[in-house]
């Protein structure tokens, strides 16, 4: 494990979740760090059509989700091709032979079961990451449809180039920490493969037979605490699904692209921002995958939450302020709790 990318990647977490722990204080001395954090983070319906500056289209959005799906799509290859050559998951008893030449030895015998142990732990940490990333995969790809058929953004909209550029941030990093602690090895070998590739030429490379089945059994040997993280993140997809579905039906006509109505069904009957509640759940179900055991992925979860309950704030003030008939008992992103 490279010491210097998880610390790099858990510092970058925790200094964009702290601004957004500050503003979210209820102080009045705070107010003025609060507005101006908010001007960086509003973007469609709540910034003002006038706040112009600095801003690029929301449609821009779809810049998002290239970029997760290409870098999301090579870690994935990169390090399930690196789990199937260098971390098999297999079952490697201690040869009899071995422990025997260890037996005169004492406590030779425990370290090497102790070696043994942090190899398979090793290599089961590699194809835990292996199947996080799929799993972003299958959000990313998702978002990306939604972002070009499913979302009619008005002409209007806009966000701040910061909103922007800490979007890119996200879906370069949130990949990244999935696999942190086996990426390092996992970009020196596929370096290696391109220099071999390079200097031998196609005709001179090795034969590679792949056993297909082998690149999926090691997926169905994780823990079953991965399984319950599928669940919960199918569950946060699939309502995410349904609630952006919602609000893209809500400008299915372009000529009144610039018209808010307020949004039924589904998660909206109970939360002003369902959409990010689902969000929330996605990420909550990645945790739960990998164990809960990976700090830097409990930091990308809690800016995730930092960062949406801070907008589902905005959105909720500016429901209430748009329609006076807007559903009391909705709260803004946390059923029943707020």
């Amino acid at each position: 494990m490279d010491i210097g990318l998880v610390a790099l990647l858990r510092a970058a977490w925790i200094a964009g979740t702290l601004p957004i722990l500050i503003a979210s204080i209820p102080s009045s001395r705070l107010s003025w760090f609060h507005e101006a954090l908010l001007g960086f983070a509003k973007r469609g319906k709540i910034m003002q059509s006038s706040s112009n500056k600095f801003t690029v289209p929301q449609r821009f959005f779809c810049h998002f989700y290239v970029v997760a799906v290409v870098w999301t799509t090579f870690l994935a290859v990169a390090t399930w091709f690196y789990a199937y050559r260098m971390a098999p998951l297999v079952s490697e008893p201690l040869f009899y032979s071995t422990v025997a030449s260890h037996l005169t030895g004492g406590s030779h015998i425990f370290s090497l079961h102790r070696s043994h142990s942090t190899r398979v732990r090793d290599r089961y940490r590699v194809w835990q990451s292996v199947f996080l990333l799929l799993l972003m995969e299958v959000q990313v790809l998702r978002r990306l449809f939604e972002t070009i058929y499913v979302f009619n953004y008005s002409p209007s909209a806009q966000m701040h180039v910061f909103g922007y550029l800490t979007g890119l941030f996200f879906y370069t990093a949130a990949p990244l920490s999935l696999c942190c602690t086996c990426a390092p090895e996992v970009f020196k070998f596929v370096a290696n493969q391109v220099a071999e590739f390079i200097v031998k030429g196609r005709n001179r490379m090795p034969i590679t037979e792949i056993d297909w089945w082998g690149l999926v059994t090691p997926l169905l040997k994780l823990r079953w605490y991965s399984w319950i993280g599928v669940a919960i993140f199918l569950w946060g997809w699939i309502h995410q699904r349904h609630c952006h579905a919602i609000l893209g039906s809500l400008r299915e006509n372009k000529e009144h692209a610039d018209d808010y109505v307020i949004p039924h069904g589904d998660w909206f009957e109970y939360v002003s921002s369902p959409h990010y509640l689902a969000e929330i759940v996605i990420y909550g179900g990645l945790v739960v995958a990998c164990g809960g055991a990976d700090l830097t992925i409990w930091l990308l979860f809690g800016f995730v939450v930092t960062n949406l309950v801070f907008a589902a704030t905005e959105t909720q003030k500016w429901y209430l302020q748009k329609f006076d008939e807007y559903p009391s008992n909705r709260f803004a992103i946390i059923p029943f709790v707020y």
